[in-house]
Parts: structure tokens; C-alpha cells; sequence
């Protein structure tokens, strides 16, 4: 990842009280925290461009988002994709479905432009790092007691 286009938009559920945990990693070593992006799962990356967002597609949000049970999720294990270390949302199911139905009512809007045929929801904590400093990072998470 690394880097992000002006207009580029995404949606997120934030995670604020996972911050005190991962906040000092993610700001060493995910790119997004640099954009003030703090801690979080990302529903759908990247979603429509900034132009394209009115009051009618925030709207269509919030109904789609509002039909929907609210849920809770806990981050009790790591897991890695290539480069990237992640804090992996439980249940998962709940999130990946929020993913499907925005793709669904705009599918122009591919999760992560369609480079991943299967999206996994994640909290990203580190995106680039050396092997050595994820292994360092994952060491750090799993002694802490938040699992």
C-alpha cells in the first residue's frame, strides 16, 4: 500500500479501543496512520471517489448500514497476508457482509480494486515492515492481555 490518491475514498468501522494497543506500532508502520486514519476494519477500499459522494449516496449508506443488526467483535488473534500484519476481527462474518452488500449496490467499487479474490476483514497494525519488526510487533501483541 503506502500511498493514496487525492479523491480516493474508503469505508471503515472504526476501532478506537484498539488504539492504546496498536497505536504506537501503527504509527511507526502503516501508511494510513499518517493520513489520520486511526485504528480500524476497512468495509470497502477504495470505495467511490470524493466527487461522487452527495447527500443521495450517503444516504443509500445509511440505509444500508441501518438495516443491518449491530454487532460486536473482538481481536483475539494475529494473522498475516505478504508485507502486512493484522489483528483479525471475531466474528468475521458480520463485516464481510457489510462488505457485500456495498459491492453489491455499487459494484464499480471492487474491495481493493479487485486485486484480492477473497476479502478478509482485518485490522491492519503493521504494512511493509521487515520481517524482524513484524516478528518484534507480533510478539508485543500476543503477550499483551487484551486477547
Amino acid at each position: 500500500m503506502g500511498s493514496f490518491e487525492v479523491g480516493e475514498t474508503a469505508l471503515v468501522v472504526n476501532v478506537p479501543a484498539a488504539e492504546p494497543v496498536v497505536g504506537r506500532w501503527r504509527e511507526r508502520h502503516d501508511p494510513s496512520a499518517a493520513y489520520g486514519v486511526g485504528a480500524h476494519v476497512t468495509v470497502l477500499y477504495p470505495f467511490l471517489t470524493l466527487g461522487r459522494i452527495d447527500a443521495g449516496v450517503r444516504g443509500e449508506l445509511s440505509r444500508l448500514f441501518a438495516a443491518r443488526r449491530a454487532f460486536d467483535v473482538t481481536f483475539r488473534a494475529t494473522g498475516r497476508f505478504p508485507g502486512v500484519l493484522y489483528l483479525a476481527p471475531e466474528p468475521s462474518g458480520p463485516l464481510r457482509e457489510l462488505t457485500e452488500s456495498v459491492t453489491a449496490r455499487w459494484p464499480e467499487a471492487r474491495p481493493y480494486g479487485g486485486r484480492h479474490l477473497d476479502v478478509v476483514p482485518h485490522l491492519t497494525v503493521a504494512d511493509g515492515a521487515e520481517a524482524d519488526v513484524m516478528a518484534e510487533i507480533e510478539a508485543d501483541l500476543v503477550a499483551r492481555p487484551w486477547r
